[in-house]
């Protein structure tokens, strides 16, 4: 596809990839229907492994979430092999690079821990700039609290039962 370079915005990048309603899809998942393109929503990324659209209450000026691809539920139930949590925030780091977020420094990746979630699909929030959130997003997206834990964090959680076991 032809851009232009760093002036397109990461719309040029939309995927109508259709990831059908077999395993690994859950008819009654929200996140499920936005990435088999089911809610009209704008994907940003989509591959066999993850999907990424904007959040619908954005926290910051830029909120993606990145999802798996494949209906894949809580962050307390998850192992390494279900999803590679390390990709998701690749692409989470590509979608804020292609929205011209230069400044990688100011930006926040994590999970909300259950019962907080409101959505029991999986899914990383992308926030950037970090400085420019408003006061109850800077509480519900709170690094390493009781709700909200970082993307290191669970990352070396994981890793540190893969360790053990």
């Amino acid at each position: 596809m032809a851009t232009n370079e760093g002036s397109e915005p990461a719309n040029a990048y939309i995927s109508k990839r259709n990831v059908g309603q077999g395993e690994g899809y859950d008819k009654k998942c929200i996140f499920c229907k936005v990435v088999n393109n089911e809610m009209g929503t704008e994907i940003l990324h989509v591959d066999e492994e993850v999907s990424c659209f904007r959040d619908i209450k954005p926290g910051a000026p830029h909120h993606y979430l990145v999802v798996p691809t494949r209906h894949v539920g809580n962050c307390k139930s998850l192992s390494k092999e279900h999803v590679s949590l390390e990709k998701m925030v690749e692409i989470g780091m590509e979608i804020l690079q292609k929205n011209n977020v230069l400044d990688l420094s100011d930006v926040r990746f994590g999970f909300h821990w259950p019962p907080f979630c409101s959505v029991s699909h999986l899914h990383l929030h992308v926030l950037a700039p970090a400085s420019q959130m408003g006061f109850m997003s800077r509480l519900f997206y709170r690094p390493n609290s009781y709700w909200f834990v970082t993307a290191d964090q669970l990352i070396q959680q994981l890793n540190s039962k893969g360790e053990t076991n």
